[in-house]
């Protein structure tokens, strides 16, 4: 089919576009395969309207004369109107736009003809592939595997071909529980407490009928999460009695007898067109312009909308509270696993987990706990709160749950790394985008449209650097703590950014919010200018301190040099004492010396007269015989004597001579070195022993002289 063959008319002129608290444009309209384009010709107003035929919910036409109105109520709650000259003009636009926005064909929505205008840096649609997930996993567990079970979407055909299931059930088991469980979805791995190790299951219900059926293979598989001594909860989205009607329509529950370490927890969550009443009864409360007060609270109250937030915050908020207070691990299922089961286990992450407050981790979430895990978001986003068609599967499942995370945001606007425009973007491309990542209800639909092939991931364009920017939430700080949001009545607010953005005027709400960042940066900019002084006053009191300290060093260094001067000098002082002290007992020693020498020698010369006379007794027997000899030897005694006198004299001499060149050095110890003075000592020392031994060598010699004449 050609879209030429839906427009009947392509281009209006003299449009004029009215819409709420905007100043009327006047222009042209033209229609394209996928676009209503609203262009003004002014030139002091140009400006310009693009809007997807699949972001229109429903139109109006009214008339009045020859001028038509076409009034287009949009899936993101704008409302919109164009005044066209022509009656057939205006009839012919109209039945067009219904055409080209009620399409049946996916594959001729704008994903399909989009081209991106910008540089591609990231892959959207491998950036958050289970096999990632997996390894991050094991990196804490490995209790865990990975299973591929489900690759041809043969077992589940709302699962993706990758699951992750306890290491100790095989794929056998997992084929039996899968024909148990509704819809063929057997529990898998949703959520990893690291801090515990407890972890958060997710299913659709049993099939136990009303013969109480059961499967021992489900039962393994769900105790397999349990540790020894461990108990676990189920949590039902639906109410008991729900439950219970279930069984006669071939569902159920699991039955205590069967699962006595889990206890069963029902917590009732509304949904299919009872949500979607509710959505519109709520637009329509908000597009009230009667400013009645009771009026307004009146429909407000009467939508059950918060209600609904509270009652899902609430479950979200038990199963959080018995993973990380009870240290209990949870199974959560309703009916078919793929609305208010994912609502609950998607915001107990968020709750848990800081990982998945950030934007990058919020992106991963939704890959995992809504895309992957089958939520039907073609069927469900089909249609908003303006639609006059008749309903079938639409339900705002998912805007709900971007309202409870909007409520979370608002407790805590400092743990979230994104911003309420990053949701509000979120709700409006899960509605109609430009990107493929929201078409199809499951994996195995978008694996046969091949929108990786075809289309472009959203998550390419939202994380490009220039996009990125416009979501973080300048009021960011990484929390790494565990979050409770208050459920109470006072806590819960209307979210104004969605439902009321249309219907009051938005530029003071920008500009507040431009002067909020605007005092964030100057805040930061001044705690980063602090943070500098600080860093510098603390190297400056860093370089004052050891300036100090090398002037301590220095004068510590001078005390120690004069000290040491002051010792050396006593040293010295004590050295020069004891070599005066050294001298004087070498002279005496030396003195000691010659006196013992000279009566030495006075007991010699007795001796010899004795001797002497000895020798002349003896001679004279022996005249005859030893006349000679005597003479000799007497001769020989004197020189001898002679000698050791002369020897005596020169002794004295030189001893006289080292007193006086001793006392010269000893005027001169303070020029001379400590090692000098020793060494002259010691040459006296050595003179002086010389001097003995010469002298004991000279008595010993007259002691043999005197023997052989003694003995002849």
């Amino acid at each position: 089919m050609e879209f030429a063959e839906l427009i009947k008319t392509p281009r209006a002129d003299n449009a004029v576009l009215h819409r709420p608290f905007h100043p009327t444009v006047e222009g042209t309209l033209c229609l394209t395969g996928h676009h209503l384009i609203f262009s003004s010709r002014r030139q002091d107003n140009e400006e310009e309207l693009w809007l997807l035929h699949s972001n229109i919910d429903c139109i109006e036409k009214r008339f009045l004369g020859s001028l038509g109105t076409i009034i287009i109520k949009c899936k993101d709650l704008r409302i919109i109107q164009l005044d066209i000259p022509g009656m057939e003009e205006c009839l012919n636009i109209a039945s067009s736009i219904e055409a080209l926005s009620t399409l049946d064909s996916v594959t001729l929505m704008y994903p399909f003809f989009y081209r991106p205008m910008f540089e591609i840096v990231e892959d959207g649609w491998s950036a958050f592939l289970p096999e990632k997930e997996f390894e991050v996993l094991m990196s804490v567990t490995d209790q865990w595997r990975l299973s591929y079970i489900n690759k041809d979407f043969s077992i589940c055909p709302s699962y993706p071909p990758v699951v992750i299931v306890p290491r100790s059930i095989n794929d056998e088991t997992l084929q039996k529980v899968a024909a148990y469980r509704h819809g063929g979805r057997f529990p898998v791995l949703s959520y990893y407490h690291k801090k515990n190790g407890m972890v958060m299951m997710r299913s659709s219900q049993p099939l136990t009928g009303t013969n109480g059926r059961r499967c021992k293979e489900d039962e393994k598989l769900v105790n397999a999460t349990l540790r020894p001594g461990k108990r676990g909860y189920i949590i039902d989205t639906r109410s008991l009695n729900a439950a219970q009607q279930a069984r006669a329509k071939g569902g159920g529950f699991e039955q205590e007898v069967y699962y006595p370490q889990w206890r069963r927890i029902h917590r009732c969550i509304e949904r299919f067109n009872i949500l979607q009443e509710s959505l519109i009864k709520l637009v329509e409360a908000c597009n009230d312009q009667s400013h009645n007060m009771d009026r307004w609270l009146s429909k407000l109250e009467a939508s059950n909308w918060m209600t609904y937030i509270k009652e899902i915050l609430t479950a979200a908020c038990l199963a959080a509270q018995c993973i990380d207070r009870e240290g209990a691990s949870v199974l959560v299922h309703g009916t078919e696993g793929t609305d208010s089961t994912l609502q609950v286990t998607s915001l107990a992450q968020i709750i848990l987990d800081p990982d998945c407050r950030t934007i990058q981790g919020f992106e991963s979430l939704l890959v995992r706990e809504w895309l992957q895990a089958g939520h039907p978001f073609q069927q469900r986003c089909a249609q908003s709160a303006y639609s006059n068609s008749k309903q079938k599967l639409e339900a705002p499942v998912f805007l709900l749950f971007l309202d409870c995370v909007w409520q979370i945001l608002h407790q805590f606007p400092c743990s979230f790394e994104f911003n309420e425009h990053f949701l509000i973007t979120l709700f409006e491309h899960a509605y109609a985008s430009q990107f493929g990542t929201f078409l199809g209800n499951n994996e195995n639909e978008r694996s046969k449209l091949k929108l990786q092939q075809k289309t472009m991931s959203l998550w390419s364009w939202v994380n490009q650097p220039e996009e990125l920017k416009n979501f973080q939430n300048p009021l960011f700080e990484a929390n790494s703590l565990v979050i409770w949001p208050s459920v109470a009545p006072q806590s819960l607010q209307l979210w104004e950014g969605i439902f009321l953005r249309w219907n009051r005027p938005s530029r003071y709400l920008d500009e507040a919010e431009e002067e909020m960042k605007r005092i964030i940066d100057y805040n930061r900019f001044l705690q980063d200018k602090v943070n500098s002084m600080r860093k510098q006053m603390m190297q400056t009191e860093t370089e004052d301190r050891m300036d100090k300290v090398d002037e301590v060093d220095e004068v510590d260094k001078v005390d120690e040099m004069d000290k040491v001067d002051k010792v050396e000098e006593v040293d010295k002082v004590e050295e020069v004492d004891k070599v005066d002290e050294m001298d004087k007992v070498d002279e005496m020693d030396k003195v000691d010396k010659v006196e013992e020498v000279d009566k030495v020698e006075e007991v010699d010369k007795v001796d010899e007269v004795d001797k002497v006379d000895k020798v002349d007794e003896v001679n004279k027997v022996d005249e005859v015989d030893k006349v000679e000899e005597v003479d000799k030897v007497e001769e020989v005694d004197k020189v001898d004597e002679v000698d050791k006198v002369d020897k005596v004299e020169e002794v004295n001499k030189v001893d006289e001579v080292d007193k006086v060149d001793e006392m010269d050095k000893v005027d001169e110890v303070d020029k001379v070195d400590e090692v000098d003075k020793v060494d002259e000592v010691d040459k006296v020392d050595e003179v002086d022993e010389v001097d003995e031994v010469d002298k004991v060598d000279e008595v010993d010699k007259v002691d043999e002289v005197d023997k052989v004449q003694e003995n002849p």
